[in-house]
């Protein structure tokens, strides 16, 4: 009897990287997606949400780090971050972290789009990316930095980076106004919480 070899099988969506967002991305803000690839299927979770995207960016870009260290509360959130697989974000398990921006990225708009459950990301952590671009755009940039990102975490007021941003004592509106100061954004890109 002949068996045939089984053949490699592709990665899960959750854990490919997603062509389409190379050339907006800066190597460290990659990383940072990477990253937080690898922490979502570490925990358990089907998409990276946006937690998973803080997290990422607090431990692998410096700019990102810098701007939570301004106030002394980058301790405390990463205090927060790591209690995820242990603490209170063990209810997110199993559970989509819907979006209250409702925005998806261009590559995922139209009949062809994922089910929410099934895509890499969840609403909330792609509109944040998304919004990250914008911001980038904005400055006449084609790739989006870790600032923009961690600015675009602070938009969706229902987000679980905003929860674990509130929790370990961080305004979410203050942190991105100080962000859009630094970077110097016209007034009608600056970050608007929802």
């Amino acid at each position: 009897m002949h068996h045939p070899v089984p053949r490699p099988q592709p990665l899960p969506s959750s854990v490919a990287p997603r062509a389409e967002l190379a050339p907006l991305l800066t190597p460290t803000l990659a990383a940072v997606v990477s990253g937080a690839r690898r922490r979502a299927l570490r925990d358990g979770d089907r998409q990276v949400d946006t937690a998973h995207l803080l997290h990422a960016l607090v431990e692998s870009d410096p700019g990102a780090r810098a701007t939570l260290e301004g106030d002394g509360r980058l301790p405390r959130v990463l205090g927060y971050l790591v209690q995820r697989s242990i603490g209170y974000g063990l209810r997110w398990q199993g559970s989509v972290e819907e979006s209250a921006v409702r925005r998806l990225l261009p590559a995922a708009r139209g009949p062809e789009a994922p089910h929410p459950r099934n895509s890499p990301c969840s609403p909330a952590a792609t509109a944040a990316l998304e919004g990250a671009f914008r911001r980038a755009a904005a400055r006449g940039e084609s790739q989006a930095r870790g600032t923009d990102l961690l600015a675009a975490l602070t938009v969706d007021a229902e987000s679980r980076a905003v929860e674990v941003l509130r929790r370990a004592g961080v305004d979410p509106a203050v942190l991105a106004a100080r962000i859009d100061e630094t970077e110097g954004l016209p007034d009608g890109v600056r970050s608007q919480q929802v």
